[in-house]
């Protein structure tokens, strides 16, 4: 096989320190009404003075060097505090993609100038991301962008539509993936990254509503936009390389099998306090969770160590995904009517449902990645 699983990860006593430190944080908030848990917080709870209080605590930017602004820590404590907030369902969209995704692409491919100026703010939570993959007429197929950017003086012109961007109407920039050479139909060749202020003239953030009526995903319309030449990320034309490079953080979080995780202590209350009978269904999901945790947090060790691990992480995102539509089904049978906290959080996960085996990736494309990386 071309790939294999990293191996396990051998329990630290600091890691179980610094869970319980989150716990008690988490629950003094709670306590407060700071926050109220929901489903699906990490993509729909957007506040930037939790995220604030959390930087303040040491918990944004926990990867990123104290070079720049950062706590200098590692992806396996990262892991940690990461777990926590999911479970609590606290609300973090409003640092999520800067600091899972937009920082580690920084760190990577960015120039001196451009981790200076962004990785201390992202450390802050001071400065929020969005990411423009997916297109209208390319969804999963990210070879298939037909956002084009235009070499001119001083920079580049951007034009083109990208949809179903998280946040966008809220973040302060978005990195974008753009034709900037060759043509349409050569496929991986000549796409590039782009970091591109939301609010510059241009820019046309649409939303889009859920069912819910919550707005957290947009369109994005970029008309003439001019992008200075100091926020092209990484090399022109190497774009496709980064990009899959990057999704190894997008999909391998636990945010993939733990945004329903509000979900499974509603349901284990109620058969702890006699209101629910046991039903293996649950024993199911819970080991089926576990298992996850355990893929999961050695994909986090495999990051620490610098390893590749694109493929595990297709791996833990689709088993993940699955695993989360299988929990709202099951919670909706046991306890989807009446009122109360659990039938209300049954209704709000039925509504995200229909998105978790679409975002970082249709299950369609990752069975293919996952099919050539363990073939």
């Amino acid at each position: 096989m071309t790939a294999v699983l990293p191996s396990a990860v051998v329990p630290d006593p600091a890691l179980a320190q610094l869970r319980a430190a989150v716990r008690d944080f988490l629950t003094e908030q709670r306590n407060r009404g700071v926050f109220v848990p929901t489903i699906d917080a990490w993509l729909t709870g957007w506040s930037t003075v939790f995220s604030r209080a959390l930087a303040e605590r040491g918990w944004v930017g926990m990867t990123i060097p104290r070079a720049y602004g950062g706590r200098g820590r590692s992806f396996l404590e990262r892991f940690v505090v990461t777990e926590e907030l999911l479970v609590a369902g606290a609300p973090v969209a409003a640092h999520w993609v800067a600091d899972r995704q937009a920082a580690p692409s920084l760190l990577r491919f960015g120039t001196e100038e451009q981790k200076r100026r962004l990785l201390p703010a992202i450390a802050a939570a001071e400065c929020s991301f969005a990411i423009g993959m997916s297109e209208p007429d390319a969804g999963s197929d990210l070879a298939n962008v037909r956002t084009r950017a235009t070499e001119v003086d001083g920079g580049w012109l951007l034009s083109g539509t990208k949809v179903w961007i998280s946040g966008a109407h809220q973040a302060d920039l978005i990195v974008v993936l753009a034709r900037t050479s060759g043509r349409h139909g050569e496929r991986q060749r000549g796409l590039s990254q782009l970091i591109v202020d939301l609010r510059a003239p241009g820019v046309q953030v649409r939303p889009i509503e859920s069912m819910s009526g919550g707005r957290h995903f947009n369109e994005v319309v970029f008309s003439n936009v001019v992008v200075p030449r100091e926020n092209l990320l990484g090399q022109e034309g190497d774009g496709w390389r980064q990009v899959t490079s990057e999704l190894g953080f997008e999909r391998s979080g636990p945010e993939r099998f733990l945004s329903t995780a509000l979900l499974v202590g509603l349901l284990l209350r109620r058969v702890r306090e006699g209101r629910l009978e046991p039903d293996p269904g649950v024993g199911r999901l819970v080991a089926r969770l576990h298992g996850l945790h355990h893929m999961s947090l050695s994909v986090a060790a495999a990051l620490e160590r610098g390893d590749g691990a694109d493929v595990p992480a297709a791996t833990v995102k689709m088993l993940g995904t699955v695993a989360e539509g299988d929990l709202v089904e099951l919670a909706d049978l046991l306890a989807g009517n009446g009122t109360g906290a659990l039938p209300e959080a049954v209704r709000s996960a039925a509504v995200q449902r229909p998105g978790f085996t679409l975002r970082g990736g249709t299950n369609e494309i990752l069975y293919g990645v996952v099919a050539r990386g363990w073939g």
